[in-house]
């Protein structure tokens, strides 16, 4: 164990920079967070420390419902110059939210104000651009090409947003937002919607089920590169890299899932029962348990909420049964599948098996 002493001596001997020795300590720092009380193999996951934490994200969230209520009251029916009001208040909580991170996220490094904070820097900006940029009455009408650029510029605020602060839910909103723009903008460009089921089914002709699924490929292949830079999950590359997964697995199957599932035959079931088990084998390999948790309890909200039927009822029971053995025997399972996979994979970059 080297103690605070020795980073001390090691600085005042040259051996260390001062930055490199605070680098150490938040590296140490951030891997016993996420790692301390955690089994062999398990994922990390943290969404708070304390509740001083908890304390705090609180404080945010009525000191942002104060600010919305004195801006509502104090704009009072000028409707007239509700735009530029709207970008003015928009600019001044941008610079509020960006002091706060800096206290916050910067220098204490706390995780649930991060994140809260990332949240609402992300819906702060949409209001402002919608504002400027947006044009209510082609929105009414169904054009929605006026809601495109504030939604993309609302995307490269948060993008900047992340580099300066590197949360990791701040990439995942960054996904979200590259995913609603190309929604956007399939629908201005005469993607009509007419019914919700266009947004998922493939047989449904239109642009948007596609858009999810090649979206979702790219959001995963992005979350592999942040997961195979940090294959030991001590940094918060792999936290991005966490958060991408969780969007980028609804992505990927609702378009299969939800065009099986519309069938209600007992053989498309099969086809999704098979369709998850090789997302199973794929979260399985990458260690991702988030990954597959979040494909499969999108599937049993779909079943809960657009389907019904005895084969949805009987395809998430099987999940259920499934979900279960995986937790269960999750390390076992996964020291079998590497073992059968050929050299070319690089297992070096993926987390070792613990078994």
């Amino acid at each position: 164990m080297i103690a605070r002493d020795d980073l001390r001596a090691a600085v005042g001997s040259g051996l260390l920079t001062e930055k490199q020795a605070a680098d150490l300590v938040s590296l140490a720092d951030s891997r016993r967070g996420a790692r301390e009380n955690l089994l062999p193999g398990d994922e990390p996951f943290e969404l708070f420390k304390g509740f001083n934490e908890i304390f705090i994200v609180i404080g945010l969230i009525i000191l942002a419902t104060g600010w919305v209520s004195v801006t509502a009251l104090t704009l009072g029916n000028d409707i007239i110059n509700l735009r530029g009001y709207a970008v003015s208040v928009t600019v001044m909580a941008a610079g509020i939210l960006w002091m706060l991170s800096e206290y916050f996220v910067r220098k204490r490094r706390m995780i649930a104000p991060a994140i809260a904070l990332a949240v609402m820097f992300g819906i702060n900006p949409i209001i402002g651009f919608l504002a400027l940029l947006g044009e209510p009455f082609m929105i009414v009408q169904g054009d929605y090409f006026s809601a495109t650029l504030p939604v993309l510029l609302t995307t490269l605020v948060l993008l900047i947003y992340w580099w300066r602060f590197r949360v990791p839910i701040a990439m995942a909103m960054i996904a979200i937002g590259l995913f609603i723009a190309a929604t956007v903008l399939a629908a201005s460009q005469g993607g009509e919607v007419r019914d919700i089921s266009d947004l998922f089914l493939l047989s449904a002709g239109g642009p948007f089920a596609w858009i999810t699924l090649v979206l979702g490929v790219l959001v995963f292949a992005v979350a592999m590169a942040f997961d195979m830079s940090d294959p030991h999950r001590v940094t918060r590359r792999s936290a991005n890299g966490f958060w991408l997964h969780v969007v980028a697995a609804p992505a990927l199957v609702n378009t299969v899932a939800l065009s099986l599932l519309d069938q209600g035959t007992a053989g498309a079931n099969i086809v999704l029962l098979g369709f998850l088990a090789l997302f199973a084998v794929v979260a399985i390999v990458i260690d991702r348990r988030s990954f597959l948790i979040a494909a499969i309890g999108y599937i049993v909200t779909l079943a809960a909420t657009v389907l019904n039927g005895d084969g949805a009822a009987l395809t998430v029971l099987f999940l259920g049964i499934a979900l279960l053995l995986l937790g269960a025997f999750w390390e076992r399972i996964r020291a079998r599948v590497l073992g059968l996979l050929p050299g070319i994979v690089p297992l070096h970059r993926l987390p070792p098996s613990q078994v």
